[in-house]
């Protein structure tokens, strides 16, 4: 296993202006193995679709100048468009995001299937059997020109839509790609009020890589006016499709079992990549800096 984290940790710094360098030293400066890299504030596709190869080549090389591996490379996406023309277009962003993960040298990449905010009403079983023949068809697309170039795709449980075990395990199954793998998110299987530990433990033969993160549950009625359905910004409570509250917290502190969590993985054979996520209301250096360490210490312990 490689413990590292994901560059999103420090996404309210990038926000303000700290710049991928900065993020790369502070990785490795806080002993992480790996890097993974979100789009959020890298423009490594620009708007028109091109490549942004200098921002490619420099992230590529600062990181192996400064000793840490890229591991991965995470991006939002939806395949499920109802306008041809506007679906096309988004299969061919998602490639140049696949170009830009070729550039950086990277072997595999997560691409998500649909909306992070599709409305809750069309978030139902009924939609996700209607729409399973799209997302089959256009994952097994862009899986295919992933594989022209020696690249694993990551399927995570993300959203609230392709999330919870049943749902990511079938899709990865049925798209049947070998160059298809997962990404085990520990703690967006709350999204859809599904049991961390049972999810882990039931998802972990397809895992490639692990985002392991935590977060605070609480009673939607403890929470008055905090019940900004879509708000899943870093530090704000958001609503599960079940009706409960969660909000990011730092690794340790919140109420999964992460111990638990991090001893499925362990004693399991996982012998990928964990990456840490931090998205609470807490300064984001000095929280990831903390669950980088929590993680350590508890991996030694379990």
């Amino acid at each position: 296993m490689k413990l590292g984290m994901s560059c999103y940790c420090l996404d309210g710094a990038m926000a303000k202006g700290m710049t991928v360098d900065e993020v790369i030293d502070f990785a490795a400066a806080h002993g992480c193995e790996h890097i993974e890299f979100v789009p959020f504030h890298l423009e490594f596709v620009r708007p028109d679709l091109s490549l942004n190869e200098e921002l490619c080549d420099h992230v590529r090389e600062k990181c192996a100048s400064a000793g840490i591996e890229i591991s991965t490379y995470s991006v939002n996406g939806n395949l499920l468009m109802e306008d041809e023309a506007e679906q096309a277009r988004e299969i061919e962003r998602i490639k140049r995001h696949i170009d830009a993960a070729e550039r950086m040298g990277l072997k595999r990449m997560r691409f998500d299937v649909a909306s992070f905010r599709r409305p809750f009403s069309t978030n139902t079983i009924y939609n996700f059997r209607e729409e399973f023949p799209q997302m089959v068809k256009n994952g097994g697309l862009l899986c295919d020109y992933a594989a022209g170039k020696g690249i694993n795709i990551v399927m995570e449980n993300h959203g609230f839509f392709i999330n919870g075990s049943d749902r990511v395990l079938s899709l990865i199954q049925s798209i049947n790609r070998p160059n298809l793998k997962m990404t085990v998110d520990v703690g967006n299987f709350l999204c859809v009020d599904e049991d961390p530990v049972a999810a882990v433990k039931k998802c972990l033969p397809m895992a490639e890589m692990i985002h392991l993160k935590d977060f605070y549950i609480r009673k939607k009625e403890q929470l008055p006016d905090q019940t900004e359905m879509f708000n899943c910004d870093n530090g704000s409570w958001f609503e599960t499709m079940g009706g409960k509250m969660l909000r990011g917290s730092i690794l340790g502190q919140g109420d999964m079992d992460v111990w638990e969590i991090l001893r499925l993985i362990k004693h399991s054979g996982f012998d990928g990549y964990i990456s840490l996520e931090f998205e609470g209301m807490e300064p984001c250096e000095r929280a990831t800096a903390i669950g980088l360490s929590m993680a350590k210490a508890i991996l030694e312990r379990v």
